[in-house]
């Protein structure tokens, strides 16, 4: 084999990177995601970080009181939120004021305690402090005319927590695992689609036996494959990168201690997934007659994406486990649990063990079916039929 006919494999794939990048669609999505990510982390850190003023109506002094505890209580779980008294004059104003929207809730004394009363609903925020705030104080009350000193009673009774490993930022943890899983589902599915429209169009012009009379089909594909893959592999650092640009600037409080090497890793994955996928994605368009053959010769690719999809949002912790570990399908789930858990070396190491594995032989097994079926016209091809027909 020729040097020329060896590194036509190399010419394919420049023309594909070409072909893409010269596609205004291809630029103007791939900006606009990128301004979505950004803007997505800062609208979040915007809004995570405002403060959340409440107000609660009362018609006595006492109600006024518990609201000043629960008010404390609430600032010690969350030190972003205020809440302020209302006094008004009766039950009927705290009723009018409920249902025009001036205030958020009202505490009312019931039955020598207290109810929290709401129009539609009452804020969760509010909801859990004014009703440790009327407990306690209906208690001490209590003790206090029963005799009892409570802070005896109590004393013991307080069970502390203690963690062993920190949970700090686990919410920006599970955003960027969701992040993650749909951020490689979308570039896959759009680019693998890309990959096999390209190759069913290029058949059905004919164009594609104009380029195999002095390209070697194998390395069409092989050219496809890694044309397409670097475009992907390309989206997806500029996306890592927007993403981990805007966390940093976004004040928000992210672990980069465990995030950053599932960045990292989150890569390395897409890399082994996708070229894997590649394969599969030029198979479904060789196996093609026509454009409209493409939703059935595409489903094989495409099931392999919603898979570990089904099995990160729907699965329990066991099943996330194990499919993490699965080949190709560890691409998407195992960078995801990086994002939110401490993942042991050796799972790792098996995930991109099998995932190296597979590729490999999906990729031979792609290239010896591309090349029976590529220059095959007339009607769709099965999977069946492609894996016994002859190479000739």
């Amino acid at each position: 084999m020729s040097a020329e006919t060896t590194a036509a494999w190399r010419l394919v794939a420049e023309n594909e990177i070409r072909t893409r990048l010269r596609q205004k669609s291809f630029l103007i999505t791939t900006g606009i995601s990128v301004l979505l990510i950004v803007g997505g982390i800062l609208a979040a850190s915007f809004f995570t970080d405002r403060p959340q003023e409440r107000t609660v109506a009362v018609v006595d002094d006492a109600a006024a009181a518990v609201v000043q505890t629960a008010a404390e209580i609430g600032r010690a779980d969350n030190d972003r939120l205020s809440i302020e008294v209302r006094e008004l004059a009766d039950v009927a104003a705290v009723e009018r004021a409920l249902g025009d929207g001036d205030v958020d809730a009202a505490l009312l004394s019931a039955d020598g305690g207290y109810e929290v009363v709401g129009d539609e609903n009452v804020p969760t925020e509010l909801s859990g402090p004014l009703q440790t705030a009327a407990r306690t104080t209906v208690l001490q009350d209590n003790a206090r005319v029963q005799g009892v000193d409570l802070e005896d009673l109590e004393r013991g009774s307080e069970t502390p927590q203690r963690l062993l490993s920190s949970t700090e930022g686990d919410g920006v943890g599970q955003a960027s695992a969701f992040a993650f899983i749909i951020l490689f589902f979308v570039v896959a599915i759009g680019s693998g689609m890309m990959i096999a429209g390209s190759v069913a169009q290029e058949k059905e012009s004919r164009v594609v036996e104009i380029l195999a009379a002095t390209v070697p089909v194998r390395q069409l594909l092989w050219g496809k494959i890694l044309g397409n893959t670097v475009l992907a592999v390309g989206q997806v650092v500029l996306f890592v990168a927007a993403g981990a640009t805007g966390l940093l600037v976004s004040g928000l409080d992210v672990p980069m201690g465990r995030l950053g090497p599932a960045l990292g890793w989150y890569v390395v994955f897409f890399v082994l997934g996708f070229t894997a996928l590649a394969s599969l994605w030029a198979v479904a368009g060789a196996l093609a007659s026509r454009q409209q053959d493409l939703q059935s010769t595409t489903a094989p690719a495409q099931a392999l994406l919603f898979i570990p999809y089904f099995a990160f949002f729907f699965g329990n912790d066991l099943v996330q486990q194990v499919v993490s570990m699965l080949p190709i399908v560890s691409s998407m789930v195992m960078p995801a649990r990086m994002a939110t858990e401490a993942v042991p070396l050796w799972q790792t190491g098996l995930a991109v063990g099998g995932t190296v594995v597979v590729t490999i032989l999906l990729i031979r097994l792609g290239a010896r079916i591309y090349e029976r079926t590529l220059l095959r016209t007339g009607d769709k091809i099965s999977y069946r039929d492609a894996l016994t027909m002859s190479d000739d």
